[in-house]
């Protein structure tokens, strides 16, 4: 898609004035208009033509205003999914583009998924319980040296979780993703031979986007095909796991799991996930660091830019 210049609104979720590079107002012909979900919407919403959609507000507050937005031609997400805007897209005019934030959330990601693996791995839980309980722990832990990892959904988190593992003298990195092809790394196998390769993998890795197709892609099959003592880690979407089928497999001790994604989510006071055996969970914080405003900050400049000077915009999923 490529947009024409024209005098309308930008709904940000990060007050204007707080990022670099943005096209000037007035003279790019953009009104900039501050909302992060708040109840009270800055202006119409038909004058909106470029939506940055709020941060980790949630899908109602996500497609709240889209209904609305007649004038659209631009949604712009700040997360690498874009599951929690689709449900509103059915109400946006035709052509209209809906961009994700493919190097945004990279880093921080990885960073996070690789603290998962070796703290699951290294017994780092029970070392904390034992500190609060001023109890020596000691023993004999499984290391991610010699392991095979298996990367489910190789986009460019995936990539970036496998970079961060080539320090760590893994047996082998597998990766898998809708459809076959091959990269610098080496080959990525498509989804329909997950069967024949999670029997083999020591640790395995979701970062896949939720989609129909995804949405518990990891069912009781897919659990009972890993190898015993095996690690199942999810940094994709909670959905993409189906929580009754984990639980039963956890609950016998044959495999652990490291979440950082929950399916409800998030996870309310009593759900046995919480106390589930061999279960580690972090609360979606896989792209809330330090390295998440900078980055998201650069991505809303340089879409704007593309946007007023008429430019293919990055980062396009599809066009309604």
């Amino acid at each position: 898609m490529t947009c024409e210049p024209t005098t309308a609104d930008v709904w940000l979720p990060i007050p204007a004035d707080e990022i670099d590079g943005l096209p000037e107002p007035g003279a790019s012909g953009l009104n900039y208009r501050f909302w992060d979900g708040g109840p009270d919407f800055p202006a119409d919403p038909a004058h909106c033509a470029f939506y940055v959609v709020p941060y980790m507000k949630g899908s109602e507050i996500a497609v709240r205003p889209l209904a609305a937005m007649t004038s659209l031609r631009a949604v712009q997400t700040l997360s690498a999914g874009i599951d929690h805007v689709t449900p509103g897209l059915g109400s946006l005019p035709p052509g209209v583009s809906l961009c994700n934030a493919k190097g945004v959330h990279e880093a921080s990601t990885a960073e996070l998924t690789l603290a998962l693996i070796l703290a699951s791995l290294r017994g780092i839980p029970g070392f904390v319980r034992g500190q609060d309980a001023e109890e020596w722990r000691a023993g004999f832990y499984p290391a991610l040296a010699d392991k095979s990892v298996l990367v489910v959904g190789y986009g460019s988190i995936g990539a970036a979780i496998e970079d961060r593992l080539a320090p760590f003298e893994c047996a082998r990195v597998v990766r898998v993703a809708r459809s076959a092809r091959t990269t610098a790394r080496g080959p990525v196998h498509p989804f329909t031979e997950l069967p024949a390769l999670l029997p083999e993998a020591d640790v395995v890795v979701l970062s896949t986007p939720l989609t129909p197709g995804t949405r518990h892609l990891v069912d009781a099959d897919f659990l009972s095909r890993m190898k015993d003592g095996a690690l199942l880690v999810n940094v994709a979407r909670g959905p993409v796991v189906d929580t009754s089928a984990l639980l039963k497999e956890v609950e016998t001790g044959r495999i652990t799991a490291a979440l950082d994604v929950t399916d409800p989510e998030p996870l309310p006071a009593g759900h046995p996930l919480w106390h589930a055996p061999g279960v580690l969970i972090s609360p979606h914080v896989g792209g809330s660091t330090s390295a998440f405003m900078p980055r998201a900050k650069r991505l809303i400049a340089g879409q704007l830019r593309r946007f007023t000077a008429g430019e293919e915009l990055a980062n396009v999923l599809l066009t309604t």
